[in-house]
């Protein structure tokens, strides 16, 4: 397994006699999009602060590609790419006007470069108007674009759907995803929209009270323990019902109107089907529920405010 773009190991913060981030562990690989999710207060933000250096950490260390954020900063933060919430442009300039002026700051910043950025984000027809004319939705593209002209290893993102209509968001989500797999940069992102992160995200960590709760593939977090509740539309719910409890002893089955509910491994699912079958119930349709990430979001939090 290739080395992890960020290592963030044992990272804590103190402010006075309180405790911010307490012992934080986890890593970034490489080309995947890494959520960080966690209650109101948690200490999203903090981490954040910490990973690109606006914040000093007390204790622990964040590695990016290699190198110390503390230790080795310059080597370090050219490897970031950062939008904190809203990304701020000069409005009066166009979108390219724009790229022009931050590319002047960072060495190596060809005109292919630019060109490159602009297409990947979509904004070829409009990149020559002013950003006083786009939409916020725009605006971040924009920004995603010139937090990417250097080629990062690593794109941090602080809510970066704020004010995005859904429309925004989606078209957000697919730049990013595009941005993964073409460029093969990690993008942390950090925000509250659960079923927006679950499309988007390859990876959570989660935090709570500074401490990390756990972190896992989304595939993992949804089926995690492997069984499924499964719903299996019938004629006859009563015999169904019978005919699944005998032939899983101890299974925990219900009825409802037309259609009966048990727990199953996905392997059973086919064979309960044709047990009904043979005894003569009438299945019109299986449907298959796993727990959202939201779901398992407020399990593992106590049901808290997620911000």
């Amino acid at each position: 397994m290739s080395t992890p773009i960020v290592q963030i190991r044992n990272v804590s913060k103190r402010i006075g006699q309180k405790t911010i981030i307490d012992r934080l562990t986890f890593d970034v690989p490489k080309g995947e999009v890494f959520g960080f999710l966690g209650p109101n207060g948690a200490g999203k933000t903090t981490t954040i602060r910490m990973m690109v250096g606006l914040m000093s950490i007390s204790e622990g260390e964040v590695i990016i590609c290699g190198h110390s954020i503390t230790k080795h900063f310059e080597q370090a933060i050219k490897h970031v790419g950062a939008i904190v919430e809203n990304p701020e442009m000069y409005k009066y300039l166009t979108g390219y006007q724009n790229l022009v002026h931050f590319a002047r700051m960072v060495p190596g910043v060809t005109k292919q470069r630019i060109d490159e950025v602009i297409k990947l984000v979509g904004l070829e027809n409009r990149i020559r108007d002013k950003v006083k004319t786009y939409s916020l939705g725009m605006r971040q593209r924009l920004g995603v674009a010139q937090a990417i002209l250097h080629k990062p290893s690593l794109l941090i993102l602080d809510e970066p759907t704020n004010g995005l209509d859904p429309a925004g968001i989606r078209e957000l989500r697919d730049y990013l995803r595009r941005l993964a797999r073409d460029e093969g940069i990690s993008i942390v992102v950090s925000s509250h929209l659960l079923s927006e992160m679950e499309l988007m995200c390859d990876r959570v960590a989660i935090i709570q009270n500074g401490k990390l709760v756990d972190v896992r593939l989304i595939k993992e977090f949804v089926e995690e323990g492997g069984k499924l509740s499964v719903q299996f539309e019938v004629d006859n719910p009563s015999k169904a019902q019978d005919v699944i409890a005998a032939a899983l002893a101890g299974a925990n089955v219900q009825t409802a109107s037309g259609s009966i509910e048990a727990e199953l491994e996905r392997e059973q699912i086919a064979e309960m089907n044709a047990k009904l079958v043979q005894a003569g119930v009438k299945v019109f349709g299986i449907k298959a529920a796993t727990k959202s990430l939201e779901d398992k979001f407020l399990e593992m939090t106590g049901s808290e405010q997620i911000v």
